[in-house]
């Protein structure tokens, strides 16, 4: 299931793209997600440890309650979620409800614990396809243990702009010469572009980790072809532009590490320690449930894959 794509090529001494990572495909019980982070060779791109495309996928009117993401708890991370198409309506434990809707931003703060829910109530109503992104992105050690909170952001908090077939939204953080209103823990940038066929793109160069996502159609970058479903991790420094080979939408993420991370589960933290703890107030039921969705939550997975070696 794991590509990647070797860069020595036309005798360059220097590549842009260091490693082409394509997303494994997941079911989580009735429609399917891309993952992508975090990958064996490249666990962290910045802060975001942990990228998935959920969908695309067509839901059908009446699908069942048993394709909800019910209740589940999170530490020390902040969720994004970043909608193309569809509609998800969010629940947590600091008493938010929030429908998410494409152009918005949905952004929790887990800190030192939190749980949510995420449910498909209008397409279970009207049908409708869902496609978009969902990523975590680690708290500096720090910030780590912050009281929870939860935040959306319209639209108009995000910028636009617009040039020669690429259309850009500044999903959050800062890059060419833009800052979003979201508020962000770690120097970070996090871009949608939707980019007509032929169309170039220069990317931000002032941060130190960066990579490119291409969510639909195919892209061009230093020569080397990145297609639907593939991540482009950028080399530190190096100057880049990506031309759309056919109408293309790419995310473009980045920023400055945090350090070294564990993850398990639902759980993130620079502590093997602390996720121990999470996991067994998850178990003894000590964290609290959102409020308006009735007790339901996921079990702790009998035996979830230990911790691994840290991220970085």
């Amino acid at each position: 299931m794991h590509e990647e794509h070797e860069n020595a090529r036309n005798g360059r001494s220097a590549n842009v793209i260091e490693l082409v990572i394509k997303q494994r495909r997941r079911d989580l019980g009735g429609f399917e997600v891309g993952r992508v982070l975090p990958y064996p060779k490249r666990r962290m791109v910045g802060p975001f440890i942990f990228f998935d495309h959920m969908g695309p996928v067509d839901f059908q009117p009446g699908i069942p309650r048993s394709v909800d993401v019910r209740p589940h708890p999170h530490i020390s991370l902040s969720t994004v979620t970043y909608l193309l198409e569809g509609e998800i309506m969010h629940r947590d434990s600091v008493g938010s409800e929030q429908p998410i809707v494409p152009g918005e931003v949905n952004w929790m703060t887990a800190g030192r614990g939190i749980t949510h829910s995420e449910r498909f109530e209008r397409a279970r109503l009207e049908g409708g396809r869902m496609n978009g992104i969902q990523a975590w992105v680690a708290l500096p050690r720090e910030d780590e243990e912050n009281e929870p909170g939860f935040a959306h952001y319209g639209s108009s908090d995000l910028p636009i702009f617009e040039q020669d077939g690429v259309w850009g939204r500044l999903i959050a953080g800062e890059a060419l010469g833009l800052r979003a209103a979201v508020q962000t823990f770690s120097p970070m940038f996090y871009l949608h572009f939707e980019m007509k066929g032929g169309s170039r793109a220069e990317l931000p160069g002032e941060h130190r980790e960066r990579a490119l996502y291409v969510a639909e159609g195919a892209i061009e970058v230093d020569g080397q072809q990145i297609g639907a479903g593939e991540m482009a991790i950028l080399a530190p420094g190096s100057a880049a532009s990506a031309t759309a080979l056919v109408p293309s939408i790419v995310m473009a993420l980045g920023g400055a590490p945090v350090g070294e991370r564990y993850i398990e589960w639902n759980f993130v933290s620079s502590s093997k320690e602390r996720i121990e703890q999470a996991k067994a107030d998850w178990r003894a039921g000590r964290m609290k449930l959102p409020d308006l969705d009735h007790g339901e939550f996921i079990p702790l997975p009998e035996d979830p894959a230990p911790a691994p070696n840290p991220m970085s």
